[in-house]
């Protein structure tokens, strides 16, 4: 029987049959082809699981099919409707009004931080735009997984008071899930950030699970999977596409890289510098070819735009969210504007010299 360590196993050719169903022109009688291979796909999985032995082989051709006929489903009924929740609406609402009415100096201090946390960039000017798209930032700008990890940090950090009891595990993990599903329905459930919450899910799950080690792969292919079964048309976007590749080379490849840095038992900071330009390049590895295809274009300066720029944004992040707070300091909400300010020149710099 198909257990927990075959789920990469599974991913793979489920994954498979959903990009060639991509790949395949609608119309004739292929929509009529792939539904029996969906039944038959059907039929086959309950003899595999209800059989006897070990039928491996068979169920990844089985798994194959399945992923073939929801493509192909997906391509003739077209994307799903997006999520419709009215208090997330309101939400979205509140949190634009409370940005426009913190009060920062700079007024691009606030049209940046819209785009960051809401991803509403109709206030961003267009020279903005075009700097963090020459100076190769434009995965910063865009609402993405990137998001939802700095602000799913922040929040382990506010509940870390909480404590390491078995209870307080239980809390901080469903108070982490729900707030950041809310979020994923206030922001429009993009492709990349819906990556990002079945990562949390899971990473979470599997710290309430005593006894279970995680593993970053399967993780990954369980995210995918359960991503191209429920929605097999996200295949086609591109958010999905840079999302996933970017996990994949932080799965795989950044932690040799990191390796290559002897470690150390005092706090190090060229360790930490040389972490964050192996993940840097560790992304770049599967993202570049595909970017390069797309665009034809590569940012030269994309090592120093990261190194740079992911700290920025962090701390712009984590400081501007406290200037939101009517009683917040004045002190904080001018270093917010200080450190936002100082990323739109730092991408700008950059950009003049790409």
């Amino acid at each position: 029987m198909v257990v927990e360590k075959d789920i990469v196993a599974i991913s793979i050719p489920f994954s498979a049959g959903v990009v060639t169903a991509a790949l395949v022109p609608p119309g004739g009688d292929m929509p009529y082809a792939l539904a029996a291979g969906a039944c038959l796909a059907a039929a086959g999985l309950l003899w595999v699981f209800t059989g006897r032995g070990e039928r491996f082989g068979a169920a990844l051709a089985l798994f194959f099919l399945l992923g073939l006929s929801g493509g192909a489903a997906a391509a003739a009924l077209g994307p799903p409707p997006g999520p419709d929740s009215a208090l997330a609406e309101r939400a979205a609402g509140a949190l634009l009004r409370a940005i426009d009415g913190a009060g920062f100096r700079h007024e691009g201090t606030a049209a940046l931080l819209k785009a960051l946390l809401a991803g509403h960039r109709e206030d961003l000017d267009r020279a903005t735009v075009a700097a963090f798209r020459a100076a190769g930032a434009s995965h910063i700008l865009a609402l993405s997984g990137l998001h939802l990890g700095i602000l799913y940090g922040i929040l382990q950090l506010l509940l870390a008071p909480l404590g390491r009891s078995r209870a307080a595990t239980v809390l901080r993990s469903g108070l982490s899930v729900a707030a950041a599903a809310f979020y994923l329905a206030m922001t429009g459930a993009s492709p990349s950030l819906v990556r990002a919450f079945l990562f949390i899910l899971f990473n979470e799950l599997s710290r309430l699970l005593s006894g279970r080690r995680r593993r970053p792969v399967n993780i990954f292919c369980a995210a995918l999977t359960i991503q191209l079964a429920a929605s097999p048309g996200v295949v086609g976007s591109l958010g999905f596409q840079l999302s996933y590749l970017a996990m994949l080379g932080i799965v795989l490849i950044f932690p040799r890289l990191e390796a290559w840095y002897p470690p150390s038992s005092r706090w190090d900071p060229l360790r930490r510098l040389w972490s964050a330009a192996a993940l840097t390049l560790s992304c770049q590895v599967f993202t570049a070819p595909l970017v390069w295809i797309r665009f034809h274009s590569f940012p030269r300066h994309f090592l120093l735009t990261n190194l740079c720029a992911l700290p920025l944004t962090e701390g712009f992040i984590l400081c501007a969210l406290p200037s939101l707070l009517h009683a917040c300091p004045e002190s904080i909400k001018n270093l917010a504007d200080f450190l936002g300010q100082t990323l739109l020149t730092f991408l700008e710099t950059v950009a003049g010299v790409t």
